[in-house]
């Protein structure tokens, strides 16, 4: 992995992929090429407008967040950050790809009112439960055991965005997966530490948020860009599930330890990154195409499974039974007296002397989609 500090232009793509750029983000993403990246996942800095230091009862500092890339002069100055990146974000996002930002409630609704300002289509927001949050040590407001994602599409015609909807219910006992996540803050021996034992990034996220993200909204081989990329908890969770990464970062401190962790990542298998999807996510097949591929031919008879109703195969793709005639759905629910049919599941072709579904060949003709990329 590279790092790149020349961000006077890219030729190629290889030239900026599963690399962290150093420099600011706005410039550093003026440079990438436009509509070039899958998803983005973005935390900005949060404005805490900490006034002095935090100490906890027993008059211990706490290790707040009190860095200078965090100090915005006014709410006016954090409103025009935040409308350059995400501007800069937009243009490098695919019409297809959707983004994501992270924050805590200083900055989040500022955030979320300039997406929809500049044209994003928010999907969900959805809220990071801690489990072990930070106390609140004066006692005079709620302990903040929360934080806000918002999830967002290009504009508002962006359809086509990936949401692995089955792997999600799959993971989650076959139940629809909600909008609240419980992931623990990150401690431990994820916890990056500096030369003195500190932790290196104060608001390093967890591993396993980043990979319920990806998870959830990417493919294998995507292009995941992180404009804020910090400790690079980004870039390793991309590498380790086959994603590819693009990180922007100012500090080198933060870059030295990013690129030394995603260098030490494993990038799982092919067969363990393997996302399950249901009949939403296959390329859609009309029935016609069976005949167009010479795989069905007009005048062959159908059959449900039982053999209670024959129709005859159409020419133009449709059904035939008596003097009504439709589509294999259409059909199918009227010689059954339903509002409703699967016509691929409930009509049969003969082969072999026995009956076949003809969401058989349907599945073939899929294939040769998929192939030849559809």
């Amino acid at each position: 992995m590279r790092q790149l500090a020349d961000l006077s232009a890219f030729p190629a793509e290889s030239e900026w992929l599963n690399t962290i750029l150093k420099g600011d983000c706005v410039a550093a993403l003026d440079k990438l090429p436009e509509k070039s990246v899958d998803i983005i996942f973005a935390d900005p800095p949060y404005n805490l407008q900490l006034d002095g230091d935090l100490h906890r009862p027993d008059q211990s500092k706490v290790d707040a967040v009190d860095d200078h890339w965090d100090q915005f002069e006014s709410f006016a100055a954090y409103d025009a950050f935040t409308r350059a990146w995400l501007l800069a974000a937009r243009r490098v996002l695919k019409p297809n790809g959707t983004i994501w930002v992270i924050g805590s409630y200083h900055n989040i609704f500022r955030v979320g009112a300039m997406m929809q300002d500049l044209g994003f289509w928010i999907l969900n927001d959805v809220v990071w439960r801690k489990t072990n949050p930070m106390p609140n040590f004066r006692g005079r407001r709620f302990q903040n055991a929360h934080e806000t994602l918002i999830w967002a599409s290009r504009d508002q015609k962006g359809k086509g965005y990936t949401f692995n909807y089955e792997a999600m219910k799959a993971s989650n006992d076959d139940v629809q997966m909600r909008s609240d996540w419980l992931f623990p803050i990150c401690t431990g021996g994820e916890r990056l530490k500096d030369a003195n034992g500190d932790k290196l990034h104060p608001t390093q996220k967890p591993e396993a948020l980043l990979a319920r993200i990806m998870m959830a909204s990417t493919k294998p081989g995507d292009v995941v860009l992180d404009p804020f990329f910090g400790s690079g908890t980004t870039g390793a969770v991309a590498k380790r599930l086959g994603r590819n990464f693009v990180g922007v970062e100012r500090e080198q401190a933060y870059i030295d330890a990013a690129r030394e962790r995603i260098e030490a990542v494993r990038p799982l298998e092919d067969s363990e990154l393997s996302t399950m999807s249901g009949k939403r996510a296959e390329p859609r097949v009309a029935f016609v195409s069976l005949i167009d591929s010479g795989m069905m031919k007009p005048g062959t008879i159908l059959y449900d499974a039982r053999k209670r109703w024959a129709a005859k195969v159409r020419a133009d793709g449709t059904l035939a039974v008596g003097e009504k005639a439709g589509s294999i759905h259409r059909i199918g629910a009227e010689v059954q007296g339903l509002d409703a049919c699967n016509g691929w599941t409930f009509w049969h072709y003969e082969r072999n002397g026995g009956l076949t579904q003809i969401d058989e060949l349907r599945r073939i003709v899929r294939v040769g989609m998929e192939r030849a990329g559809a």
